[in-house]
């Protein structure tokens, strides 16, 4: 099922202080049948609002929603063949597991036998069989994650929305529920949409990610491309872990200069700049490096090395370089390093947009 947002925008209403806030912005996208989508930004930013414009729990302002072929701005929930997850599960306390999972189809005027056999059928898929004769009470937060996917699987639907369905879990819980989801979603070949504030989860799981920010989509892509390529200072501090480090510089005859150090030759005008570099991007050169760091401190973390360091010009209060844990550094206080070109990402001051060579 592919899903196409037309110039969807949703305007809330503050009735007290007589403002408007726009949740989500004139956005404009194609997601393609089948495959697993990440609506990603911090919170605030119009993800979740878009998932319940999708599931029609909201109704847009203006624009359109499209599934297929067809116009479902207006349909209610029901008629929309969406399955829904929420970051709280929402199960029956009092049912069982295969109730919770049978009561869509209940709903459905679905026979019983029927019903039966695919609440059985689907618990099969998401691996909790044998857990069918239990109260929510008796399972552990990913047991509940799962039954809540079954319950949302089972009315075999077109469109499998899922919020912030991992927050409620531990780190290790949330590691192995993920790779479950995939595992779902690859074998059911249902388009689904994903909305979560990890960038980490997003970028692991999901073809495709679409980053937001204030309701407006910054951009769109494979997790890995948008990573290698952000179009703005605001994805790219967004994507990675450790984050991207941010320096304070400035272009004088074609010279990108940070804090009077020239590390690279560019051929954009004189202005000043955001200099980004991922943590990744250094290479240790004692004897002939371009960019001088402060050392603080080293942690040495198993085949990597993370050199924890300061730099006057630096946006945030430490920078971060990752170099391979056998590379022997000098025992001095300035640790000098050269910059990979591909790691290396240049933004305009003003409007905090990326500068390209190919523009």
């Amino acid at each position: 099922m592919k899903i196409v947002l037309e110039h969807l925008t949703k305007v809330f209403e503050n009735k007290k202080t007589k403002s408007q806030v726009v949740a989500v912005n004139n956005l404009d996208v194609e997601i393609p049948s089948g495959k697993l989508i990440g609506l990603l930004g911090p919170s605030g930013c119009g993800k979740s609002t878009t998932l319940f414009m999708l599931s029609g729990l909201e109704a847009p302002t203006s624009g359109r929603i499209i599934f297929g072929e067809d116009d479902v701005t207006k349909l209610v929930p029901e008629k929309r063949g969406i399955g829904l997850v929420f970051q709280n599960y929402a199960l029956y306390p009092h049912m069982t597991v295969e109730k919770n999972i049978m009561f869509p189809l209940e709903n459905m005027r679905v026979p019983k036998e029927e019903a039966k056999r695919r609440a059985f059928e689907t618990a099969k898929l998401v691996q909790i069989e044998n857990l069918l004769n239990r109260k929510p009470n008796e399972l552990s937060g990913g047991q509940q994650q799962r039954v809540a996917i079954a319950r949302a699987l089972v009315k075999m639907p077109s469109v499998l929305l899922l919020d912030e369905p991992l927050s409620n879990l531990d780190a290790r819980l949330r590691l192995q529920t993920r790779e479950e989801i995939k595992r779902i979603q690859q074998e059911t070949g249902i388009t689904t949409i994903f909305v979560t504030h990890d960038q980490e989860e997003a970028m692991s799981i999901c073809d495709t990610i679409l980053v937001m920010k204030l309701g407006v989509v910054q951009q769109m892509g494979h997790p890995q491309e948008i990573y290698d390529d952000p179009d703005n200072l605001f994805v790219a501090n967004f994507l990675g872990t450790p984050p991207i480090n941010i320096f304070e510089g400035v272009i004088t005859n074609k010279e990108l200069l940070v804090g009077g150090e020239k590390i690279a030759d560019v051929p954009f005008e004189d202005q000043e700049v955001y200099v980004g570099i991922r943590p990744e991007g250094f290479i240790y050169n004692q004897d002939g490096g371009v960019l001088t760091l402060k050392k603080d401190h080293v942690e040495v973390m198993g085949r990597d090395k993370s050199i924890v360091a300061t730099h006057d010009n630096s946006q945030k209060p430490t920078v971060r370089c990752i170099i391979d844990s056998q590379v022997q550094l000098a025992d001095v206080f300035n640790l000098k390093f050269d910059i990979r070109p591909e790691k290396l990402f240049i933004f305009n001051k003003e409007t905090e947009m990326r500068l390209r060579n190919d523009e």
